[in-house]
């Protein structure tokens, strides 16, 4: 028996995928990586460091067609034993898993954040509010594993990378074009976060909240309202509707802490809130509050950090 983990290696191998591998790793089983191809082999062969023996590329399939995908990991299942299928639970486990799971009668949980326990699995309910311990009573499981919910952990091992025919049929879905943000971190994989709000009054003042970002090395995002009022890219919305994340580090300014919000980011390691109504909601979920104008706070912070990295 084995456990089978698909990545999207397309843009290379994110942390998310390294997790999936570790997660995968121990359940005790061997575990054999499915991908659809995007990096190389080298690349793929360094899956081996978090304990993958095995890497199937098949090369003729996009992970952009959820059918075509579904039809290639449930061969990879058959073809190599597999008793667990593990995803990263990001927009194509959510799009592949259920599909799955009705073809291979299989039981899914979305969004595992633990080791099973048993036959039960530990995971978020009611937007990050609660836990909730879900049993999978079929055979064959299927667990999507919630990013940054277990650190990566590699033993330095190699594996093999091997051409694989996933069967996948007639495609259904033609892809026209891919834009992704140039010179950005992606927001679902960025561990550290700088994010503002209406409380910045207008696109010209975004600079202070870039400068923090990039003498930090981290993401840039916002809440909902500056989206749409046009001040940021909507693909930086972070929050219920938007992009839900989970860094080390989320640093709000501006920002209130509405409900839809805190439901996006509250899976944050830390989290620092910059305001200057001291009856925000945010401060309630925030572990660090700033009781301030993100004017001075963000200028202060960034230069206060920029001495700490030059003397150490």
């Amino acid at each position: 028996m084995s456990t089978l983990v698909y990545i999207n290696s397309r843009d290379g191998i994110a942390k998310s995928a390294t997790e999936a591998i570790t997660y995968a790793k121990k359940l005790g089983e061997e575990v054999i990586a499915i991908t659809t191809g995007g990096a190389d082999d080298a690349t793929l062969a360094s899956l081996g460091e978090f304990g993958a023996s095995k890497v199937l590329v098949e090369r003729s399939v996009s992970n952009d067609d959820a059918q075509q995908l579904t039809k290639v990991i449930a061969t990879a299942a058959a073809s190599t034993g597999a008793s667990t299928i593990v995803f990263s639970h990001d927009l194509i486990a959510k799009s592949v898993a259920p599909r799955l799971s009705v073809r291979l009668k299989a039981g899914l949980i979305s969004g595992a954040i633990e080791i099973p326990q048993g036959d039960t699995v530990k995971v978020n309910v009611f937007s990050g509010k609660a836990f909730g311990a879900v049993k999978i009573a079929s055979e064959q499981k299927i667990i999507s594993v919630l990013p940054n919910s277990l650190q990566p952990e590699a033993n330095g091992s190699v594996c093999t990378v091997e051409e694989f025919n996933g069967n996948a049929g007639e495609a259904k879905i033609k892809l026209i074009e891919t834009k992704i943000p140039d010179g950005e971190i992606p927001l679902p994989e960025a561990e550290l976060v700088v994010s503002a709000g209406r409380g910045l009054k207008g696109p010209e003042n975004w600079g202070m909240v870039e400068g923090l970002a990039k003498t930090l090395g981290a993401a840039t995002a916002c809440s909902r309202p500056v989206a749409d009022i046009g001040w940021r890219p909507h693909h930086e919305h972070v929050g219920q509707t938007g992009v839900a994340i989970r860094p080390n580090l989320y640093i709000a300014a501006g920002i209130s802490g509405a409900i839809q919000h805190l439901a996006g980011v509250n899976g944050s390691k830390v989290i620092v809130v910059i305001n200057t109504d001291s009856e925000a909601p945010f401060f309630k979920a925030a572990d660090y509050g700033v009781l301030g104008d993100a004017f001075e706070v963000l200028p202060r912070l960034n230069e206060a950090i920029k001495k700490f990295k030059a003397s150490n």
